[in-house]
């Protein structure tokens, strides 16, 4: 069987888990999988924050409807998501491109410039959820890279936004929370979905091939 179909069946949103550690070794594969994720324009318009003081995972459990995996995971991923894409932003980004592939500075002008016009005549809130929807993907590969690594992995979005930006002053960096990952292992005692099927829609309900 291929192994990323074997391992995609075998996470599951894990509802409670043991404590375990999460080595560090897996934990910087999952962290570069998110950092070569595709996004719109390869601008990866959000931050990862990589929470392992329980301290903190504390306060953020309280505005999260106190999901357990939070403190009993071994790290909270928080995807923070650009609240604005300002010209400095992407600017920024056009200079590393020119940089790392080598290319004449201003080569690629009318592009940088046609991005820098979309965005400025986008409302800001748009400009956040165009963000947010980028940094979902990078959530995407963060799980499928934890089930390759036989991490257990629960995907968050039961909490309260604006609590979250607080705890982590996330106002100050120009971001805000979009989304959350649990990283830790089952609890095979305590997790009640441990051993319950995996509930699908069958292929030829969910393909539409043309």
């Amino acid at each position: 069987m291929n192994t990323v179909i074997e391992n995609l069946r075998w996470r599951y949103a894990t509802k409670r888990m043991s404590g375990n550690e999460v080595p560090a070794d897996k934990l910087e594969t999952i962290l570069e999988a998110v950092r070569l994720t595709a996004t719109s324009n390869g601008l990866q318009p959000f931050t990862l924050l990589l929470i392992s003081d329980l301290e903190v995972r504390k306060k953020i459990q309280q505005v999260a409807f106190n999901q357990p995996q939070i403190v009993e995971g071994s790290h909270l991923l928080v995807f923070a998501a650009w609240k604005t894409i300002s010209e400095q932003r992407i600017r920024t980004y056009f200079e590393q491109v020119y940089r790392e592939r080598n290319l004449a500075v201003g080569s690629l002008a009318g592009y940088e410039q046609s991005l820098i016009k979309r965005f400025a005549s986008m409302p800001e809130k748009d400009q956040f959820e165009w963000a947010a929807r980028q940094a979902y993907i990078g959530l995407g590969s963060a799980l499928i890279a934890a089930a390759e690594e036989r991490v257990d992995s629960t995907p968050m979005e039961g909490f309260y936004p604006e609590e979250v930006d607080s705890i982590l002053q996330l106002d100050k960096l120009g971001l805000g929370s979009a989304t959350m990952l649990a990283l830790g292992y089952r609890d095979q005692q305590a997790d009640p979905m441990v051993h319950a099927p995996k509930v699908r829609r069958p292929m030829e309900e969910l393909l539409v091939r043309i």
